[in-house]
């Protein structure tokens, strides 16, 4: 079955901007590179690790937003941008283009967007995708066919591929129950506040004990208050917990309906001159490592020794809350 890996651009490039793992790179005009730099290699990593047939990266819509307009306060917490990330953002998009990679920029909307949509594209035509991010409301996107690849702090190293088999075992929630476990504790980074007393924990106690939370909304007090506690219970079966699910229910849900470029439009092999000549003009250099985008052949083990961003890419068994962004790096996400 063929494979579709999916980017979300934005959350990787904030992630390779933070990290800095190629130092403070500057193009050949002074302007900064590094994040650019980085989200190429994670490209050009998980195709080496993952084979896929096509690529599409998704970035969110600079200049509007459907969110903000329902819910003004949407990630209104973030502090301002530093230039150098504003500046990198800004031509994200443009670079993959010119390197030939499938770039998609919603109007309005987000990269979360284009990973539900590009998700349901290939279930569509019989494909098989792997959605890449560090944002995890796209665990909720898991089935069958759809993967997520989550770049977690401490880079290439932490990522965790995740199946629909996997996620009970780290969450104790099924991809189906997931965004109502989101919607229960809410997103700070979002600006969503969650149900009060409902963390992750509680959370989980709640839908493994109903299921879904229009089952513990209609089921005996009682029960609800053996699941999860008098505390938590009490404001869960307030009216304003309905308003408050709902509300993040509707910010969290990703459309699925996106247009998108066919799939024939997104397939590798790409042109290797071409690519190379894209990142050159902008200072970046990553030589061997696009193998795998362009068709080449796997590098000598040799070569991987002495190429550390040619390793192979080990992924780990679990998620660990202490690699999850602290509260000062939530701007980036």
């Amino acid at each position: 079955m063929p494979l579709l890996l999916v980017l979300d651009g934005n959350s990787l490039l904030h992630r390779a901007y933070h990290a800095a793992a190629f130092g403070e790179l500057l193009a050949p005009d002074g302007s900064p590179v590094w994040a650019l730099q980085g989200l190429v290699g994670y490209l050009a990593r998980a195709a080496a690790h993952l084979s896929p047939d096509a690529v599409i990266v998704g970035f969110d819509c600079p200049v509007s937003s459907a969110r903000r307009s329902d819910f003004p306060l949407y990630k209104a917490q973030r502090p301002d941008k530093s230039e150098s990330l504003v500046a990198q953002l800004a031509v994200a998009p443009l670079l993959l283009e010119e390197c030939g990679v499938c770039t998609v920029v919603p109007p309005a909307y987000e990269a979360d967007d284009v990973l539900a949509s590009a998700a349901g594209a290939a279930r569509a035509a019989g494909w098989q995708s792997v959605l890449m991010t560090s944002d995890r409301d796209a665990f909720s996107l898991i089935d069958a066919t759809t993967s997520v690849l989550r770049v977690r702090n401490g880079g290439y190293g932490e990522a965790v591929l995740i199946g629909a088999d996997d996620l009970p075992a780290l969450y104790g929630v099924t991809p189906a129950q997931y965004q109502d476990f989101a919607a229960l504790r809410g997103d700070p980074s979002d600006n969503l506040p969650g149900v009060r007393r409902f963390g992750a924990k509680t959370a989980r106690r709640l839908l493994e004990s109903f299921g879904t939370v229009e089952a513990a909304w209609q089921a005996d007090p009682a029960l609800v208050t053996a699941a999860v506690g008098a505390q938590a219970a009490t404001f869960f079966t307030d009216p304003s917990s309905r308003g408050i699910v709902e509300r993040n229910r509707r910010l969290m849900s990703q459309r699925a309906d996106l247009p998108l470029p066919a799939l024939a439009s997104a397939r590798l092999p790409l042109m290797y001159t071409v690519m190379r000549q894209a990142l050159r003009a902008r200072g970046i250099n990553l030589g061997p490592s696009l193998w795998s985008l362009v068709g080449g052949a796997a590098p000598s083990p040799a070569l991987i020794e002495q190429t550390p961003e040619l390793r192979p890419w080990v992924f780990r068994g679990g998620l660990s809350a202490r690699r999850d962004p602290t509260p000062g790096q939530l701007s980036l996400f």
